[in-house]
């Protein structure tokens, strides 16, 4: 499995990290400890909001979407962390039963003026449905180490 540092990185690159399907059982019980609002946790009042039906929060989407970037690319690496995020968009609903696909864009990558060891790495997530649909975007940072010298590239 490749590693990755820094170098691995380039703009405009972009990294599919899979999909991964969306249950009932996890928006409601994800909405119930850290989101319960109606249309969340509730048939009914689902039905009556603008969603129609349950909807899954959109903290959950972006969960699983760090889930899939931490699988996919983060538990193997030199990242040392992540200043923070500059934008999440929550673009259309995500349901149960839907599949979210999702991508991991390289927008830009610096080395560090000032600590030579490492370097930052501005990236957008995407995630889309089964239909190819856009469904949310975030837009963040992560420091990622330099390849040490003598480690083989990947």
């Amino acid at each position: 499995m490749k590693k990755w540092y820094f170098e691995d990185f380039a703009e405009g690159q972009e990294i599919a990290l899979g999909g991964r399907h969306v249950t009932e059982e996890e928006i409601i019980a994800f909405a119930t400890q850290f989101d319960p609002q109606p249309f969340h946790i509730d048939h009914d009042a689902a039905a009556k909001s603008i969603f129609g039906k349950l909807a899954a929060s959109g903290w959950h989407t972006c969960s699983m979407m760090m889930r899939m970037v931490v699988d996919g690319i983060l538990n193997d690496s030199s990242s040392m962390g992540s200043p923070g995020l500059d934008s999440i968009r929550w673009i259309k609903p995500v349901y149960a039963g839907d599949t979210l696909n999702v991508s991991y864009v390289t927008k830009e990558v610096r080395p560090s003026n000032s600590k030579p060891d490492r370097g930052v790495v501005v990236s957008v997530w995407k995630a889309t449905n089964q239909h190819g649909e856009l469904v949310a975007t975030v837009e963040g940072m992560g420091m990622f180490g330099r390849r040490p010298a003598g480690a083989a590239d990947a």
